[in-house]
């Protein structure tokens, strides 16, 4: 049995202590924002925050999360869609939409850290995989959000 505390909400889980977090997230908990992708860790579309910082999901056992603040895209606002989600809009980026909770997850930890992140910066920290190539779009609403925070 783990305790975990996901999008501010405790809650305890009965799964094996190797399970990946993702697993709990979406088949446990009902989180299916968090995708899964490849397996490894490499192409970021299970990323979620763990104690504010990017964390790729698909490979971290839940025993070694246990106490740590998890936020999935589900939790990442209360008042309707986040600044990023409407700037994820306005700038076009989702085509098919797969990685875009991952991308999105990565771009809010990269603001949190870097509030004035430059273009170098954004391709530094993003190294989320999307299959449709929004990059371009990707950096400009990243850009755009810095802009409006200032």
């Amino acid at each position: 049995m783990y305790q975990l505390n996901v999008n501010g909400r405790d809650v305890e889980v009965d799964v094996e202590s190797d399970t990946p977090l993702l697993w709990v997230l979406r088949d446990e908990l009902g989180l299916t924002g968090t995708k899964f992708g490849c397996g490894m860790a490499q192409c970021g579309a299970c990323t979620v925050h763990l104690d504010g910082a990017a964390a790729r999901c698909c490979v971290l056992p839940v025993d070694s999360v246990a106490g740590s603040q998890i936020k999935t895209i589900e939790g990442i606002s209360a008042e309707g869609p986040h600044l990023l989600q409407k700037l994820w809009i306005a700038h076009q980026v989702p085509q098919c939409g797969y990685c875009q909770s991952g991308m999105i997850m990565a771009a809010i930890a990269l603001l949190a850290e870097n509030p004035k992140p430059t273009e170098d910066d954004i391709d530094a920290a993003m190294t989320n995989i999307c299959r449709c190539g929004t990059y371009p779009r990707v950096k400009a609403a990243i850009l755009a959000a810095s802009e409006v925070a200032r």
